[in-house]
């Protein structure tokens, strides 16, 4: 799916992407909770939606913000959101979720809910933000069941992580707020796995926040928009990509579990592909949201001064149709 819906974007066809090259392992973190647990995502969670159950068809119409895209087209592609699956709306600015999560595990506290955390993830660059200290101390000083989970890739965009700062990555960090912390191989599926599981029985049995530093490395481009070859050497990377893949650390290990081979990597390649490119073309091909929807859901009932605004471009489409065009779109109608 990344590698279809990247190639999209350098193609025209949708505006932005970001792939999850080289963090694969983090799906462990999905594995390890429950689906009552609410999640704070950055913009590579898309492994924990897949795993809940969110669709290729549902990440798609986000993609293309169409007629059927759970945010109704207002996000940029990748920004995914869904309430059926606790999975709270990304948000482009760094490390908002950060105290945002730290919140809504203190709301779980208030409520009596025993059994969910709030799970927050952000990268070591979110972790210079201001956000960041706010949250995990607000965390720590009011016991919040929450696992603030770092994915440390190495990069903040095209900033590497030795000049953003000079300590021994982010974990110490938790520590000097009295919070439990752990680091983790993040290429490990299994290791990412047990560390989100250990994490989440401390956050539900002691209602107290954890910590998590999964070491990884950004194989792709930071995003569509970023073009990594003009601050790290090339070789370095497709090194990274080829001998700490967590993609084939994995399928190593199954193989000589004797659990796969390279017919059933085949196959399963083939098989994903058709069904991706099935569900782009589909997606591809559907109508934007109706007009109206540039209008819904701000107020709860339009206000006078909105309203007006919406007459307006009611009437500007009706008397200029020939530079308003609506057949791309479910409905022209304002009302």
């Amino acid at each position: 799916m990344d590698e279809i819906l990247y190639e999209a974007q350098r193609q025209g066809r949708i505006s932005f992407y970001m792939t999850h090259y080289g963090e694969e392992a983090m799906i462990g973190s999905a594995a390890a909770l429950e689906s009552q647990d609410v999640v704070y995502g950055q913009y590579r969670e898309a492994f924990m939606l897949l795993y809940r159950g969110f669709t290729i068809d549902d990440c798609m119409n986000q993609c293309f913000s169409n007629a059927l895209d759970g945010g109704k087209g207002r996000q940029m592609p990748v920004h995914y959101g869904s309430k059926e699956h606790n999975f709270q709306t990304i948000s482009s600015p760094l490390g908002t979720q950060i105290p945002q999560a730290a919140g809504a595990a203190y709301a779980l506290k208030l409520n009596g809910d025993k059994q969910a955390v709030t799970i927050c993830y952000f990268g070591e660059g979110a972790a210079s933000e201001g956000d960041f200290h706010a949250g995990l101390n607000m965390a720590a000083t009011l016991n919040c069941p929450v696992i603030f989970f770092c994915r440390n890739n190495g990069f903040a965009i095209s900033t590497p992580s030795s000049e953003q700062y000079k300590g021994d990555g982010i974990a110490p960090r938790g520590i000097g707020y009295g919070i439990d912390t752990v680091c983790v191989d993040g290429n490990d599926a299994f290791a990412v796995y047990n560390a989100t599981k250990a994490a989440r029985a401390i956050a539900v049995n002691e209602n107290k926040p954890v910590l998590i530093e999964a070491m990884t490395y950004r194989v792709g481009h930071h995003s569509t928009s970023d073009d990594s070859t003009k601050y790290r050497d090339r070789k370095e990377v497709e090194e990274r990509a080829k001998f700490d893949n967590p993609i084939t650390r994995l399928r190593r290990h199954m193989e000589l579990q004797g659990w796969w081979d390279q017919q059933k990597e085949d196959e399963l390649r083939k098989e994903i592909r058709k069904t991706v490119l099935t569900k782009f073309a589909a997606a591809e091909k559907k109508p934007k949201p109706g007009l109206q929807e540039l209008f819904n859901d701000v107020y709860d009932e339009i206000p006078p001064s909105l309203a007006m605004q919406r007459d307006e471009l009611d009437q500007l489409i009706k008397k200029y149709p020939e530079y308003y065009t609506t057949h791309e779109y479910a409905s022209s109608s304002l009302k």
